[in-house]
């Protein structure tokens, strides 16, 4: 059934701008919204396709317009409650033992979800991500302790820092830090340096959308501290370069070129690492990246780094 949010607006005769400013008067301080053009996309996306609307903003638009999610037709009603449970739900849990052919399994199934958010987007493969992050998690919470369930552990870190990162592209900071917790638990149990690091690190994005750019560079830099020299290189650039943002955003252009030049000098000609699949970085993705920095400071710089970064990824002719 389609949401009422285009009657809900029609009827209060407001424009975009204004319930855009609803919105941000809603969220407050602590849950700064993306800019307003971003915010327009959202608006036009539920209001015209009928698109799905995150739990952070459906609150935020049940505060604006003073209705229930359920009156404005973005939420179903709530469900009957569950039946008792029935004697053998009070019985022992059942353990199960990992086998290399499950963690391989779960591995195909996270690759297969990478691959379509990187050709769909995170919008229409969120609720796929979700459930197969929860599926890992419930296996992990009943299996005998050793190396398969370290495997599966590394699995579900990966996961849920992908999940996490889709739900901070939808606005929805909150979940993003749940599903990163639950990343970085998960890389913990794995003893994997490199899926801790990754996933600590892309935590701090999560800090720098919530209006933290000093906790979020304090936790990025932690991350790059701790991996060292434990980490394939083009990981550690990823670090530098993530680094390298956290700083723009400070303002601290100095400290976030050196980053971003360490970033470049480590890495290497093939930076394709089979065991970090979720780590995308090619020397037209940190163009783009030293691009977006120097945009960040001011700097018109920032120019000639994108349009760098374009014609390395192809998208423009040389």
């Amino acid at each position: 059934m389609p949401n009422r949010l285009a009657q809900a607006r029609a009827e209060r005769k407001w424009t975009q701008a204004q319930l855009i400013h609803e919105l941000r008067r809603a969220a407050g301080t602590k849950n700064p919204l993306p800019p307003d053009e971003s915010v327009k996309r959202r608006i036009a996306m539920w209001e015209n396709k009928g698109g799905a609307v995150s739990p952070f903003y459906r609150d935020l638009l049940c505060k604006a317009y003073r209705r229930s999610a359920i009156e404005l037709g973005i939420a179903d009603e709530p469900a009957p409650p569950p039946p008792a449970p029935a004697l053998d739900d009070a019985l022992p849990l059942a353990f199960t033992r990992l086998d290399p052919g499950v963690v391989t399994l779960l591995r195909d199934h996270t690759q297969s979800i990478r691959l379509l958010d990187r050709r769909l987007g995170g919008a229409l493969t969120f609720k796929q991500t979700v459930a197969h992050v929860e599926q890992i998690d419930g296996l992990l919470r009943h299996a005998l302790p050793g190396a398969h369930r370290e495997a599966a552990a590394d699995e579900l870190g990966q996961a849920a820092a992908l999940a996490g990162w889709q739900a901070l592209d939808s606005g929805d900071v909150r979940e993003a830090w749940r599903l990163h917790e639950i990343a970085t638990a998960a890389a913990r149990e794995s003893g994997q340096a490199a899926g801790l690091a990754y996933a600590t690190a892309q935590q701090g994005y999560v800090l720098l959308d919530a209006g933290q750019p000093d906790d979020a560079h304090a936790l990025i830099a932690r991350a790059r501290t701790q991996a060292g020299s434990a980490v394939p290189s083009v990981l550690l650039a990823w670090l530098h370069a993530a680094e390298g943002e956290s700083l723009a955003a400070l303002g601290r252009r100095d400290g976030a070129l050196r980053a971003l030049d360490a970033a470049a000098d480590l890495l290497p000609n093939d930076a394709q690492d089979d065991s970090l699949p979720y780590v995308m970085l090619g020397a037209g993705h940190l163009a783009r990246w030293r691009g977006h920095c120097l945009a960040r400071l001011g700097d018109g710089g920032a120019i000639d780094d994108l349009t760098s970064a374009l014609h390395a990824m192809g998208a423009l002719p040389r």
